[in-house]
């Protein structure tokens, strides 16, 4: 009994956050949550969830589905290294990103805009430089 009160005890705490931001950025919102380990250590809970609506008329369902990272404190210089790098690539094969238009609400929250689909512009592919 005293085992299975440690247990979820631990459990509570390994689920506690620490610290969270969070980023929405059109259908998308990205949760950055800092989370403390069993021993102590904090380490980085990066969780991309996207909205998903099925169905239609009086038969809509909505679901989330999430997809999580976790990155401990080790890693940080490797990874931050890595994102730079194929960040700075894609930035030289396509350019700087159009920014989308931010909407603040009553609660001074900003949110971005995702672009209408009469001003989406269709990316250059990688591999449209080598089609003759």
């Amino acid at each position: 009994m005293e085992i299975e009160k440690r247990k979820i005890e631990l459990e509570k705490k390994d689920n506690e956050i620490m610290y969270s931001k969070s980023i929405k950025a059109g259908k998308r919102i990205y949760y950055l949550d800092v989370k403390k380990s069993r021993n102590d250590d904090l380490f980085l809970a990066i969780t991309e969830s996207k909205k998903r609506v099925t169905g239609q008329d009086d038969d809509i369902q909505v679901s989330y589905e999430k997809h999580k990272i976790f990155l401990y404190r080790e890693d940080f210089d490797k990874f931050i290294e890595g994102l730079e790098d194929v960040i700075g690539f894609i930035k030289k094969e396509q350019g700087e990103a159009p920014q989308r238009p931010e909407r603040v609400f009553e609660n001074n929250t900003v949110q971005a805009e995702a672009p209408k689909p009469e001003e989406e512009v269709k990316p250059k592919s990688f591999f449209d430089r080598f089609k003759l």
